[in-house]
């Protein structure tokens, strides 16, 4: 077990993560970087696999590993905020503004809130979907509106 770490060490060490593609199907990380062949489903599963196993997530965080780093991360405290004020939340994304606005950008340590909450009123309609929307959904449309 100790020479399978060891070689994966060397490996990355070795590897120039600049020029690494990230596979669509595991995402990217340590698997992506050292198992270039994913034409099976035994080389995906070992992909990602190993994406997990080698602290994908934060590699995502960090930007490494041929990972793009978000500009914000969504956590526990956001995620509860966000649920226990989605009608709230609401109300203030739409008009650009609010007190609540203000708390989930301090949640995700957002640093231009007045560019975060101008980039939320613009993309209201994507990011609350439909009538029925679900908070992770919320989350996830904020996520990938907010950027």
């Amino acid at each position: 077990m100790k020479k399978i770490i060891v070689s994966i060490a060397a490996v990355v060490a070795l590897s120039s993560v600049a020029f690494a593609g990230v596979n669509n199907q595991t995402g990217c990380g340590l698997g992506a970087i050292i198992i270039k062949d994913d034409s099976t489903a035994i080389m995906l599963a070992l992909q990602g696999t190993t994406n997990a196993m080698a602290s994908q997530s934060i590699a995502i965080t960090l930007g490494t590993m041929g990972c793009k780093k978000t500009k914000f991360v969504m956590n526990e405290r956001a995620s509860e905020f966000v649920a226990s004020n989605m009608d709230i939340l609401a109300k203030e994304i739409s008009v650009g503004h609010g007190e609540s606005l203000d708390t989930l950008a301090e949640l995700l340590e957002v640093e231009d809130k007045a560019m975060f909450s101008a980039s939320l009123q613009t993309n209201y309609n994507k990011i609350y979907s439909s009538k029925s929307v679900k908070m992770a959904d919320v989350l996830d449309n904020i996520s990938t509106t907010a950027i």
